[in-house]
């Protein structure tokens, strides 16, 4: 059968910023450097890149999870911040009002086996006023129209009348309001109720008020909005930021989230999973606050899963692979010698199993009961994180590897310790590779796989980020070198599997670690230069890396690659040429592309998308979400040679 020409559309991308010193354009011969891209587009010359090349990397720090993208709005809910030992930490719960009308207290009455802290409330007497009144700063947004769901677990030998209601911060104007009341209700007792606000408080608080003498007992109070993504209780706007990267992989749920400070308070998988009543929470040392655990191993690989199952539920929404850290029994203080591994080698098999066995498995049918039957697919775990130089690690790691490798042959393990420069003493498929250095580092590094050996494991660089250079939140130059990092990165894609931004969300109340991705408050957010820059990669996921060469007179500060791929959409065939220009001076650049077929690819248009802003040093703000932003520019009568000057930043 004979097919039609396919029209060929040129994308050209250039990571530039205008300087306010010089008016540059496409016929302005003044650019100071020449230089020459010339890209091969015959197939004979090119070759696939990873279909999941570019990825996100999620860690709870900065309250990405807790706070963020877990759309729980009550902190603390099941009382046991201070653990399982009573009195337990009840932050942020206060009594508002007149506090000698009310006795609060922590006692080990609670239904839930893993959660045995409770919540005493005791009034002293009848009142006609709010004097009894138990409130949680929620902190977060309540909006006019929205209905949220409250549910709250309640025991009293007396009949209980409790009102609930959202507040503005101060207490003062009421949002929503519901009474609940229960004639009996001396064994633990479910309510729930809708609230629909009324206002709008972007700090807003849960208050429970009841008039009446007696004793109160309380558990397990959660809000949540019932505008979540897919009802899968992800914050709507910070999953569409996310989503709209195209992510081709999740690595979760840390990062140093997974070791802890020290053992006992490390990620254990068994913890984040089944109702979330059930799931006793922790203390995460290593960024020192108290999660729930709603967004546990299930949700993650949905998602794909964060308390285990969530953050496999936000793999499986985002279409990712998920790529699953645990803990190889060693924290930044701690760790368990080789010859006690045994008990957390068999916990990781159990949580495979979970993730992928099938449902009438022991572990398999968990994961059903919570809804999901379908096995997830997990093909990628990560053994640690960082702890290539401990002690035990080797030791650990090849007990772990072993034991996968024999229950689960398919499944690709990855090392913490670096083969990039030297091969690795142990087994692998892949090793992973972290670096934050300055931008004039990072951009040097975009050669830094070139002399990797091309066999043995293939590289996950699971952590890149600019640091340092007045870095601060995130900027331009920041952008720029990562940019050129990653176009290093296609280059290298025979031995470079994936590559991950780090870390992906900073809460503006948290900013125990910068720079992120994605900067949000309770009602708004923007992405930082660095997220924009990740656009110009989305299409590389398993396009075709085209043969090219540059160049230029004199500059090293110019890194370019060319790549094809098809639109599944419409069906038709892309070119895209990306170019960063690192340097000091206009680079005066002539593109030609040869080897398209003349009779069945033919330029059918081109668009110009650019990553600028007036200064390297600015970045985007809450006020300013796309100061620094890739916009779109059409470019008229693009033959296969052209002349375009890139244009050099004012520093």
């Amino acid at each position: 059968m004979g097919s039609s020409p396919a029209p060929c559309s040129v994308l050209i991308c250039f990571f530039i910023g205008f300087c306010t010193l010089c008016r540059c354009s496409a016929t302005d011969d003044g650019a100071k450097q020449t230089a020459l891209l010339s890209v091969n587009a015959s197939e004979a010359a090119a070759r696939k890149m990873p279909k999941n090349l570019f990825g996100v990397f999620f860690e709870e720090i900065n309250h990405a999870g807790a706070g963020g993208l877990w759309a729980e709005l009550v902190q603390n809910r099941g009382f046991e911040a201070g653990g399982q030992s009573i009195p337990s930490n009840i932050y942020p719960w206060t009594i508002i009002g007149d506090e000698s009308s009310l006795n609060v207290s922590t006692d080990l009455s609670s239904c839930f086996e893993r959660n045995k802290v409770a919540l005493r409330m005791e009034v002293l007497c009848d009142s006609k006023g709010n004097n009894a009144t138990f409130s949680s700063l929620v902190m977060q947004n309540i909006e006019q129209g929205k209905t949220y769901k409250v549910v709250f677990y309640v025991r009293s030998f007396e009949p209980v009348h409790v009102v609930v209601s959202l507040t503005d911060s101060g207490g003062s104007k009421t949002l929503s309001t519901a009474s609940i009341t229960a004639d009996n209700a001396s064994k633990w007792t479910k309510v729930e109720a809708l609230l629909e606000a009324k206002g709008t408080d972007h700090n807003s608080r849960l208050q429970l008020t009841t008039t009446r003498k007696g004793v109160i007992w309380f558990d397990q109070v959660s809000l949540m909005p019932l505008d979540t993504y897919k009802r899968h209780g992800f914050r709507m706007d910070l999953f569409k930021m996310v989503a709209d990267l195209k992510p081709g992989f999740l690595r979760f749920p840390g990062g140093c989230f997974v070791e802890g400070s020290w053992l006992r308070n490390a990620v254990r998988w068994k913890e984040t999973i089944g109702p979330w009543e059930e799931r006793p929470g922790h203390f995460g040392d290593v960024w020192n606050y108290w999660t729930d655990d709603g967004l546990g191993h299930y949700e993650f690989l949905q998602v794909t899963l964060y308390a285990f199952l969530q953050l496999t539920l936000l793999a499986e929404d985002l279409g990712a692979m998920p790529i699953w850290v645990f803990n190889n029994g060693i924290s930044h203080n701690d760790e368990v010698n080789t010859s006690n591994i045994l008990p957390f080698v068999q916990e990781i098999l159990d949580g495979i199993e979970f993730t992928r066995g099938d449902p009438d498995s022991r572990w398999g049918s968990v994961r059903a009961a919570m809804g999901h039957p379908e096995p997830f697919k997990l093909t990628h775990v990560a053994v640690g994180n960082e702890d290539c130089g401990k002690p035990n690690y080797r030791g650990n790691y090849l007990k772990f590897y072993n034991a996968i490798r024999r229950a689960y042959p398919d499944i690709n393990i990855i090392s913490n310790c670096d083969g990039s420069t030297l091969p690795l003493d142990h087994p692998a498929d892949l090793y992973e590779y972290h670096t934050y250095p300055d931008a004039n580092g990072m951009f040097s590094e975009a050669h830094h796989f070139d002399f990797s050996s091309r066999s043995g494991p293939k590289a996950f660089v699971s952590e890149y980020a600019v640091h340092g250079d007045n870095s601060g939140q995130g900027t331009l130059l920041g952008a720029l070198a990562e940019a050129g990092f990653l176009i290093g990165l296609e280059w290298n894609s025979d031995v470079v599997a994936m590559a991950s931004y780090a870390p992906l969300f900073l809460n503006e109340n948290d900013k125990t670690w910068v720079t992120d991705a994605i900067i949000f408050n309770s009602y708004q957010l923007y992405g930082i230069p660095s997220y924009w820059m990740q656009y110009f990669f989305i299409e590389s996921n398993g396009a075709t890396l085209l043969n090219s060469t540059l160049q230029a007179n004199s500059s090293t500060s110019l890194i370019a690659s060319a790549i094809t791929w098809q639109n599944t959409e419409d069906n038709k065939d892309y070119l895209r040429v990306k170019v960063v220009n690192f340097g000091p001076d206009n680079v005066n650049l002539k593109i030609s592309i040869d080897g398209l077929e003349v009779n069945s690819k033919q330029p059918s248009g081109s668009t110009k998308t650019v990553l600028t802003s007036d200064n390297v040093t600015a970045g985007n703000s809450f006020d300013e979400p796309t100061k620094v932003c890739h916009f779109i520019r059409t470019v008229q009568n693009v033959t296969l040679c052209f002349f375009l000057v890139i244009e050099f930043l004012a520093l």
